[in-house]
């Protein structure tokens, strides 16, 4: 990422103004977007150069959780000594983190590389040759605003390994990540992570609520120009601008990347003993089409690697979102998965036809990334042709406003085996797996009395939808509706499509879930 900074120049007589100072106020409004895509267009032109890693062996065989002992010291933040309510700190190179990016800050006229120094950090108990450090530089960079509440200084935002990024707002804590481009992500060739290598930071004045900045892209078959601004607040907001360039073949070009964890939940439940009834930064894909259609998607971890796909044009917006966030949900204080944001993509202006594409990866722990979400233009450029995306990323605890009130929305899913109850009341399961799917929301809640409601409900080839049962649910203001389904063959998908109605009208948002293909190994959690 990269920041962008001018500095007001005081004019004590537009008389007395000097040449030199009439050219310093010049270059401090000319730095923009347009020469970080100049920059971008340029290297696009030559062959790409591999970042090389300059780490000595202590840094780079480092295990996480040395890597963390190192912390930047908070009275050497930059700007400390401003009026500023924002702060950088910056991340030390270790691990896989083996290349320093530059970055540079503009003021006054001036641009300037912040140099590194090992003074910035503190490095806990670890041991090593301070002359070894000297040759190093900075692996990213945090972004530090009072946004729970004044004088307290909060981490807002982390900038951190290839082009991904954090945010989060009031009372959040880090959870899924953004990025600025995925490349051939879940391909057989294997998936290409474009890296920032270089960035700009822009001095914000005393009463600016906002930071501004820039990043260089650069990969084997991609450069890119960006410009960011961060609002932090109850919900951080991040503007993207973003012009990219193709310098080689790319089957998958992921615009506005989201990238997130889901291990267990209501709809796939661990098979281990596990006091939380839930673990994932994320449990569902919300999609807004250009013709006003709302989609919902809950997660799956699956057995192998799925892709899917939802053909839209011109989307309204897209996003991982947590729903369900009560505490009682997850029932963990160390990583408080209730706290952790959901991102909604809003696109500016018209992206065209393509598909907002899922996919969802196997992993046995919470510690690795699974899931992807990204636009996919349905058609590439030339290679030099300059592809330009504008979007803002809203990151918030606040899943139902997203939705303005329009239409009710699915707020659980849970899946089980289906069961009846037999003439003695004791429940017998049929072979069938049913689904429950929670409906809940202002639109619901508002139907008056004796409203007639029914469920539209589709379902796969590969699938027989044997009943599907409607009833109020009181304790959300809301409806439930149970399906019970069977698989015609486990070793493919299912996919399922449900939504309420009132007469003609739509009430919800349509549910889209698949059970994913099975194999005969199974899988614990």
């Amino acid at each position: 990422m990269i920041l962008n900074v001018f500095k007001r120049i005081p004019l004590p007589s537009a008389l007395l103004l000097s040449a030199a100072l009439l050219a310093t106020a010049a270059q401090a409004q000319t730095f923009s977007l347009d020469q970080v895509t100049a920059r971008a267009k340029e290297l696009v032109e030559q062959p790409y150069r591999k970042p090389v890693s300059n780490l000595p062996p202590v840094f780079s065989s480092m295990q996480f959780a040395d890597y963390m002992k190192i912390q930047p010291k908070s009275e050497k933040f930059e700007w400390r000594d401003q009026k500023t309510p924002f702060k950088l700190a910056f991340y030390h190179q270790g691990m896989q983190f083996n290349s320093p990016v530059l970055i540079h800050e503009i003021v006054g006229g001036r641009m300037e590389e912040i140099g590194y120094s090992t003074d910035r950090f503190d490095f806990g108990d670890l041991h090593f040759d301070k002359e070894s450090t000297s040759h190093l530089g900075y692996a990213g960079f945090r972004v530090v605003y009072p946004v729970n509440s004044p004088g307290k200084e909060d981490e807002v935002m982390s900038v951190l390994g290839a082009s991904y990024f954090r945010v989060i707002g009031k009372g959040q804590v880090y959870g899924l990540s953004a990025r600025g481009l995925a490349i051939d992500t879940a391909m057989m060739s294997g998936e290409e992570f474009p890296h920032f290598t270089e960035f700009w930071i822009q001095r914000p004045a005393s009463g600016d609520k906002q930071l501004t900045f820039y990043a260089l892209l650069d990969s084997p078959r991609a450069t890119g120009a960006y410009k960011f601004t961060l609002t932090p607040g109850q919900d951080s907001v991040l503007d993207v601008q973003a012009r990219v360039f193709l310098r080689g073949e790319v089957a998958r070009l992921g615009i506005a990347p989201l990238t997130s964890m889901f291990l267990f939940g209501p709809n796939q439940q661990s098979s281990r003993r596990n006091f939380r009834p839930a673990i994932h930064d994320s449990n569902g894909l919300a999609i807004h089409t250009g013709s006003g259609e709302w989609l919902w998607r809950p997660l799956n971890d699956p057995q192998n690697v799925e892709v899917s796909s939802f053909e839209v044009t011109n989307p309204k917006g897209f996003g991982l979102l947590q729903r369900g966030r009560e505490f009682a949900n997850f029932e963990d204080l160390k990583d408080r998965y209730d706290l952790r944001p959901s991102a909604w993509i809003e696109p500016r202006g018209d992206w065209g036809k393509g598909d907002v594409q899922l996919v969802e990866i196997p992993t046995a722990d919470e510690t690795n990334d699974n899931i992807v979400a990204y636009w996919l233009p349905a058609q590439l450029p030339a290679k030099g042709v300059p592809m330009a995306f504008d979007y803002r990323i809203h990151w918030t605890m606040d899943e139902a406003a997203i939705l303005k009130d329009e239409v009710g929305w699915v707020k659980q899913t849970f899946h089980t085996d289906g069961e009846l109850t037999q003439a003695n009341l004791i429940r017998s399961f049929d072979g069938t797996t049913a689904l429950l799917v929670d409906f809940t929301g202002p639109a619901l809640a508002k139907l008056p009395a004796g409203a007639q409601v029914s469920p539209q409900v589709s379902i796969s080839n590969n699938g027989e939808l044997i009943d599907a049962k409607l009833q109020p649910n009181p304790a959300i203001n809301g409806w439930r509706l149970t399906l019970r389904v069977k698989v015609r063959n486990s070793a493919q998908a299912v996919e399922l499509r449900a939504a309420l109605l009132s007469g003609p009208k739509v009430l919800t948002e349509t549910w889209n879930y698949q059970l994913p293909p099975r194999s005969d190994v199974q899988r614990t959690f």
